[in-house]
């Protein structure tokens, strides 16, 4: 766990550099997997293990068996008009190495996928503004770049649901309204305009999101969907504000976790990752890097990269 604990205190470094004078960037690192080949990336994996899936429940059995192409068929299809200062894959030469930061991350994401199981996965961060739904978002987008690749991105922050406004998709119906028993699997999963790329928002807004991402739909409908896709990825509400996230992360394969440089917190990080340390934690992406600001060499500027969650 050193290494995530280095990467949390560089973190913390770098709130006393100005960005302003810098310029801001985009920066993905992970702590070194032992197991893994040794790549000179900024992206390295930590030796955490990841736990194997939690076998389906008797109930989750008796599912009726659902095929992708059903689910296409009978799930809407809205035009989704992406934000395009969200999106590093959107043309534009400032956001070409950007862009490939994302890729890197999604080849060492497949490089422990092959040696255990890692289907599901969550980002999180320890509080708000550290650029999680950022994350989440755009490697979504860097995996069904790929052939073939099908991806489920699932906005489960039901307390500020953001997703939407990324990809510039209806809000819902979503998963809250799933949860609530208001709207079925088709009714809740929209199929945008990236190829192979489904998405279910948060929703209307609810009173009670624990009670609701706790209860046994979100399991039913985890289990349902996880056959049909190569990954699902779970836009999660931050760690210390709420409980939301460390209960979702039973239901998970693995667990990343956003910081964001110059503005988190080293104490609250170490705090909010601790809570995932026996639970599937894969390690820690750093966001928003300035460049120049010590970390190795493998910074890149990106101007726009998101303030928000």
């Amino acid at each position: 766990m050193s290494r995530i604990h280095e990467a949390l205190k560089k973190a913390a470094q770098e709130r006393s550099v100005q960005l302003a004078k810098s310029g801001d960037a985009t920066f993905v690192e992970l702590a070194a997997d032992s197991t893994a080949p040794v790549v000179t990336e900024a992206i390295r994996l930590s030796g955490l293990e990841v736990s194997p899936v939690v076998p389906p429940s008797p109930a989750a059995e008796d599912l009726t068996y659902l095929r992708y192409e059903d689910l296409i068929s009978r799930c809407a299809a809205p035009k989704w008009r992406p934000d395009a200062r969200l999106s590093v894959f959107d043309s534009g030469d400032d956001k070409q190495l950007c862009a490939e930061r994302f890729r890197t991350l999604r080849s060492r994401l497949y490089q422990i996928a092959g040696t255990r199981p890692l289907r599901r996965v969550m980002v999180t961060s320890s509080v708000p503004a550290e650029g999680k739904t950022f994350v989440a978002a755009n490697l979504a987008q860097s995996i069904v770049r790929q052939p073939d690749r099908k991806v489920l991105l699932i906005d489960a922050d039901l307390r500020a649901s953001r997703l939407h406004q990324v990809l510039g998709a209806p809000r819902f119906p979503g998963l809250s309204d799933y949860l609530r028993g208001e709207a079925d699997e088709f009714q809740a999963v929209q199929k945008g305009s990236e190829a192979n790329l489904c998405f279910i928002p948060g929703g209307h807004e609810v009173s009670n999101p624990s009670e609701l991402l706790m209860n046994d739909r979100l399991k039913k409908l985890l289990e349902l969907m996880t056959p049909l896709f190569d990954w699902i990825i779970l836009d999660t509400p931050p760690a210390l504000p709420v409980h939301d996230a460390s209960m979702m992360a039973d239901l998970c394969d693995g667990v990343l976790f956003v910081v964001r440089a110059g503005m988190t917190d080293h104490e609250m990080a170490a705090k909010a990752t601790g809570e995932f340390h026996d639970r599937n934690l894969l390690g820690v992406v750093l966001n928003r890097v300035a460049d120049g600001a010590g970390y190795g060499g493998y910074y890149y500027g990106y101007p726009t990269a998101s303030d928000r969650d």
